[in-house]
């Protein structure tokens, strides 16, 4: 239904975070699936936060890679997902919330030159004849370089920050480079600090589309494993989230409707011809 990218800047803002709470609360129908993709060049945070480590480099990124190279990204790709479902800390799981790890070390992104497109090209692939929707990490720097095409493609392009002097002083230049690179960028506030939703607005020039509560407590169950506390999916995080999820679905139609259908981005096949 949705692909939609989610970007974060310095200052550790709580992209991934947010995107977990968005993956683990999205309302879906019967037989549609969510995916979220770790395309942060700077390293997953999941395998080593939420799944402490547990799935070492077995699944992720690096191996798409490998992939690409063989001809064999499709198939690779679906191989890669790991379920998330029982994450959300409910009893019964429909098993339909689904992770692509990223990279375990920054220093493999100067390999996936190939996998950026191939994931622009699967995430438009997967929405198209599937119906499920799809969200992006780009982390911090993600978007920036051959990793453009991820945002470039997607339907709805999101920063998340922190209503706090820092963070909004921080996320002004990349507010700034993403509006100009693809237009029409929203923010998603982690409400953390005293700056009201018209200010952050003023400041960064974009609409705040949602709000999530700050709540370190539930947001380390997702950003490093800790226990559930009780009645974690229905948290003020998780409910919010729940409701971020609704606004964003509609942010991306709406945005879709306007601008029309993608171009599809080039094969490997094309850009290597064209060179």
């Amino acid at each position: 239904m949705a692909v939609i990218a989610l970007a974060g800047c310095s200052g550790a803002p709580g992209v991934t975070t947010s995107a977990l709470a968005l993956l683990l609360s999205w309302p879906l129908e019967p037989g549609r699936r969510m995916i979220l993709a770790e395309c942060d060049p700077d390293g997953s945070a999941v395998l080593h936060g939420l799944l402490q480590g547990t799935l070492g480099d077995r699944y992720g990124l690096r191996n798409l890679s490998v992939a690409a190279r063989k001809g064999e990204f499709g198939d690779a790709f679906w191989r890669q997902l790991i379920d998330l479902s029982s994450e959300d800390g409910t009893q019964e799981s429909p098993r339909e919330r689904l992770l692509l790890p990223g990279i375990t070390d920054p220093a493999q992104a100067a390999s996936l030159g190939s996998v950026w497109n191939g994931l622009a090209l699967m995430f438009r692939g997967i929405d198209a004849d599937h119906g499920h929707d799809v969200l992006v990490d780009l982390g911090r720097r993600g978007a920036v370089g051959p990793s453009s095409v991820l945002a470039a493609q997607a339907d709805a392009v999101l920063v998340v920050v922190r209503n706090t002097l820092r963070c909004l002083q921080a996320s002004q230049g990349r507010v700034s480079a993403l509006e100009e690179q693809v237009g029409d960028v929203g923010l998603i506030v982690i409400d953390e600090g005293p700056y009201p939703a018209g200010e952050v607005q003023r400041v960064l020039q974009a609409p705040v589309v949602a709000t999530l509560p700050y709540a370190p407590r539930e947001a380390r169950v997702l950003s490093d494993g800790a226990d559930h506390p009780r009645h974690f999916a229905k948290s003020r995080l998780m409910k919010a989230a729940r409701t971020t999820s609704t606004l964003l679905v509609q942010r991306a139609a709406m945005r879709r409707a306007r601008l029309g259908p993608r171009s599809a981005p080039p094969s490997d096949a094309e850009v290597t011809h064209a060179r």
